[in-house]
This record gives C-alpha cells, sequence and structure tokens, in this order.
C-alpha cells in the first residue's frame, strides 16, 4: 500500500508539532498509526477529536519500515513532481511505481535527404535508411531549420513509404512526422505549437480525415497549417474512391468556415462525388 500525497501533508504538519482533526486524516494507514500508538488523539467535548504526535521519531521509523520512506518531504516534493522519473520513487520509497508515469514519449520523424537539426542543445542528422523511423524523444529540445516544412502523416503505410511519394513534395524541404502510439499522445501537437515551421497535414481525403485535421491539428496550429491536397486528388478521387466512406461519414460531418482554399475545393469533390479517397492510394504513384 502507498501513502496518498495528502495524508503525507497532513503527518508532515503532525511532525511540525500541529494538531489536526480527526475528521480531516480518515485513510487506513491512520487508523493503523492510531492502534500502533504511532498517532495519539485528544478528545475535546462529546464529538471532536485532534490528532497530534508525540515522538517525530516514532513516525519516522514506522513510515521506513511500512512505505520505505525515508525523507517525508522528499516523499511529497517528489510526488508533486510531473517530471519525476522512476529512479526518483525508488529512491523516496522503493517503489518505482509509486506513481503512473508515462516512460515512453515523443513522435517518429522521416525524411528523403540527410536533414541537420539540434537535440538537447547537440547536432544531430535526421537521416533514416528506408524502412526505418527516428524516434524522438526529448522532443522539447528538438529544432529544425526554418526552411523545413513539417508533413504529418497519419496512416502507417505511408510514412513507412515515403520514398514512394517523393513526386509530391517537389517544392518544399519536408520534415515528415508521425503520431506515436498512433492517436494516443499529445506530443506532437505539443511540439508542433512549439516551432514557427509550417505545418503540411497529409490524411485521408474523406471528411474522417478532415475532421482529424480540423480538431486536433488545424485548431491548435492556426494558420501555418494547411490541408495537403495533391493536384490530381479530384481525379484518384473520382477513379478510385469509396461510397461507402462518404455514405457512413456525411451525416456527422459539420462543415464550419474553413480558410483554406485547396480544402475547400475538396469538401466540394467528395460532395459531388459523394466518395471518399483513402490517402494510400498516392503510394503507387498515379498521374
Amino acid at each position: 500500500m502507498n501513502l496518498p500525497i495528502g495524508i503525507a501533508e497532513k503527518l508532515l504538519l503532525l511532525q511540525n508539532t500541529e494538531k489536526i482533526p480527526a475528521s480531516k486524516l480518515q485513510h487506513s494507514s491512520i487508523d493503523t498509526m492510531l492502534e500502533n500508538g504511532i498517532l495519539e488523539q485528544q478528545i475535546l467535548g462529546r464529538s471532536k477529536k485532534l490528532i497530534f504526535l508525540r515522538s517525530p521519531e516514532r513516525l519516522d521509523d514506522y513510515l521506513r519500515n511500512h512505505f520505505g520512506i525515508s525523507n517525508l518531504l522528499e516523499y511529497i516534493l517528489v510526488l508533486k513532481n510531473e517530471v519525476a522519473l522512476r529512479s526518483d520513487f525508488i529512491a523516496i520509497a522503493s517503489d518505482s511505481k509509486l506513481r503512473n508515469v508515462r516512460t515512453f514519449k515523443g513522435f517518429l520523424v522521416n525524411c528523403f535527404s540527410p536533414l541537420q537539426a539540434t537535440l538537447n542543445n547537440e547536432p544531430i542528422i535526421i537521416n533514416p535508411a528506408e524502412g526505418s523511423f527516428q524516434f524522438i524523444y526529448d522532443f522539447e529540445t528538438f529544432t529544425i531549420p526554418a526552411e523545413v516544412t513539417l508533413v504529418g502523416i497519419e496512416n502507417p503505410e505511408n510514412f513507412r513509404h515515403i520514398y514512394k511519394q517523393k513526386y509530391l513534395f517537389q517544392n518544399i524541404n519536408p520534415l515528415f512526422v508521425c503520431r506515436y502510439p498512433q492517436n494516443q499522445s499529445k506530443d506532437l501537437i505539443k511540439w508542433l505549437q512549439s516551432v514557427p515551421n509550417p505545418y503540411l497535414h497529409f490524411g485521408d481525403f474523406d471528411f474522417a480525415g478532415i475532421g482529424i485535421y480540423l480538431n486536433e491539428y488545424k485548431k491548435y496550429l492556426g494558420k501555418k497549417a494547411n490541408f495537403f491536397v495533391p493536384d490530381n486528388t479530384k481525379i484518384l478521387l473520382q477513379n478510385y474512391g469509396n461510397k461507402a466512406l462518404y455514405a457512413n461519414q456525411s451525416e456527422n460531418f459539420v462543415k464550419e468556415k474553413i480558410n483554406e482554399t485547396k480544402l475547400n475545393d475538396l469538401i466540394q469533390w467528395i460532395h459531388e462525388l459523394k466518395m471518399g479517397l483513402e490517402q494510400e492510394i498516392f503510394i503507387l504513384k498515379y498521374t
């Protein structure tokens, strides 16, 4: 059993000779400490009870033996530290699982050719071999040149086969980014918000894909974000579109005012043809 931080804070007050109403110290660990004489009660009137501590040393021994806590103040400070590591929890309470901690954060990056960047104030080269990606863990310190355009890819297959889609990005210097785990992390959007580089969203060409872009990217990135609509999209939508995507999604799509000409054109084509298109089609390089 772990000692809740609220109880720990009140025990620290008791160590500083304060007395606390019993009604504010209701926990099974407190009951056990009272039974063992670590804590004591002072009865005031018929219903009011105060809990106090006569021997701070006995409490220290009890916390060390039953909870592995060697320093109550450090225990509280580490629990309040949002960036504390599991190793910190072992040091203060001999328990790496004292609090849920995200041990895996960050996002994937990929590119066509070597790209210089900075990570933890050190220069690095982004240059994954085909069939592999680089993972950015300390994304808070990750910076890239201003001339790079960030291209967010939603579907894993497109992210894997960027070389087969190189023809789509001849006019920009792209760094491809992908959320990881897919759809479960806010790390990528946090990083995108922190850098000035423009962002292109490459997702499915249907109302679900547009909804992801508007609600999860455009909403937070504003004017620097645009939905990527390749020049041959309407032809591919007409030839390889899926009517079921339109039928299943059209009722739930609410068109809001969008200040993007190409995206508005795409929405018009989807309504006109009554079809949606999945982005994997661009891997095949239809022209």
